[in-house]
């Protein structure tokens, strides 16, 4: 009998270590990561991993419960962001795919298309250096600029600027509030919906999915081959992660980067 229990014992133990290997840990932070990973870990399920979502409210935290082995893998950040801080904080995470993508756009409430952007039209971009940089590019992009190569990026690294446009650099939470006395301003999209904006409908333009600032699920590194990482970042890659970016955030201006 004790042999019988002793058997049972057994297992009951490496049923649980079993079940405890197909969890994972996914940190986020809120809309959209949160939303993206719910239906991720409705796919997960279907193959037998049961996915926890640690929800955080910055942008440090996750990187570090990542370090500290307190989640399995995050997904908040676009990589630019992670290898800042992997530098600065000599973290050992890496990145394994891109999931969707917030992007800038360009916008105004005078003209509806950038062929009418005129002589010497006033034009407002985000005086950070990560949005500063995307939005000089997305304007180079449409043809408006021609911008230096290198990062951080600053009004005195136009090379080219053959309509004489006058560039007014705004802290970002600023753009939509000025977008009246503005021909064009580059607006990130967080704060352009928050003004009302919507940038599938009122973007003049916008960054595509090839921009490096998609975000992307990370790991450490150690692990960046293990099955349910994979398993994980083939949820994220799935049709079903794309069919609801596509139908339910799309408006919000969110695009799938895959």
């Amino acid at each position: 009998m004790k042999k019988l229990v002793s058997v049972f014992c057994a297992l009951l133990f490496f049923a649980s270590a079993a079940q405890a290997a197909e969890k994972i840990v996914l940190g986020v932070t809120p809309f959209p990561a949160q939303e993206i990973a719910a239906v991720a870990a409705e796919v997960l399920e279907k193959q037998g991993y049961e996915v926890e979502i640690k929800e955080f409210t910055d942008f440090i935290q996750p990187n570090l419960a990542l370090e500290d082995g307190s989640l399995d893998a995050n997904f908040f950040q676009h990589l630019p962001f992670l290898e800042n801080m992997r530098t600065e904080k000599n973290l050992d995470i890496v990145a394994i795919t891109k999931v969707h993508l917030l992007p800038i756009g360009i916008y105004s409430h005078k003209i509806k298309s950038l062929a009418e952007v005129g002589e010497r039209a006033v034009v407002a971009v985000p005086n950070d250096p990560t949005n500063g940089f995307r939005a000089y590019k997305l304007l180079e992009r449409e043809g408006l600029l021609k911008m230096k190569d290198g990062v951080n990026l600053t009004a005195r690294d136009i090379l080219e600027n053959p309509k004489n446009l006058k560039i007014i650099e705004l802290e970002a939470p600023q753009l939509p509030r000025t977008l009246s006395d503005t021909t064009i301003s580059v607006i990130n999209m967080n704060f352009a919906v928050d003004a009302g904006l919507d940038p599938s409908k009122d973007a003049l333009a916008l960054e595509d999915k090839d921009s490096p600032y998609a975000v992307v699920l990370a790991c450490r590194g150690e692990d960046k081959d293990k099955p349910q990482i994979k398993a994980l970042a083939a949820a994220l890659n799935s049709p079903e992660v794309k069919k609801f970016i596509t139908e339910e955030l799309a408006s919000k201006g969110v695009l799938p980067a895959f």
